[in-house]
């Protein structure tokens, strides 16, 4: 069965959404190459409408040049979940609509590598409400940004996790990979 990891970049007052690029400062190549391998055997991506939309408009002007996982980005076969958007408008984009558990689950038990996700906080959010995340890893920044979206709003349910492994950079970023717990 194929896994659904989401991958996240995180201030340490938990916010991943912000207006800024609080996190480019911190980028090392160190960081782009851990960040690569995690996914690496990617062959999916999984995104939520609001992401796809920023991603769509950006992916086929990148070169690896401009940004490391341009090509990945742009080639990688997609998956969106969207309740507004009529068509994906990509040839490899497919929009999943109607009862997305039934089919993120279908997903999942088809041939193939890993099912990522990146940003798309509300559908990270719903898969883990739904059992749907395999491994959450989130990167995390220290730095305070003080307002913004965060993955975990402060009126929710609890989730348990267990931390399956860590590295820490020399910039202070850490890089926590957890196995929801059910």
């Amino acid at each position: 069965m194929r896994k659904v990891v989401s991958t996240l970049f995180v201030s340490l007052d938990g916010v991943v959404e912000a207006p800024d690029l609080w996190s480019l400062s911190y980028w090392t190549p160190e960081l782009e190459r851990a960040v690569g391998t995690a996914v690496a055997d990617a062959d999916a991506m999984l995104l939520g409408r609001v992401t796809y939309e920023g991603f769509a408009h950006a992916w086929p002007g990148r070169t690896n040049t401009d940004d490391p996982g341009a090509q990945f980005l742009d080639s990688v076969r997609k998956y969106v979940a969207s309740t507004t958007l009529a068509t994906a408008g990509r040839h490899d984009t497919t929009l999943l609509q109607g009862d997305l558990r039934a089919a993120i689950t279908d997903l999942k038990n088809q041939p193939g590598g890993t099912i990522m996700t990146s940003g798309s906080t509300t559908l990270v959010r719903w898969l883990l409400a739904h059992g749907l995340v395999d491994e959450l890893t989130l990167v995390q920044y220290p730095v305070v940004v003080g307002g913004g979206r965060r993955l975990f709003p402060l009126e929710g349910p609890p989730l348990d996790f267990a931390l399956e492994r860590s590295t820490a950079f020399a910039n202070g970023v850490l890089q926590l990979v957890y196995r929801p717990v059910s």
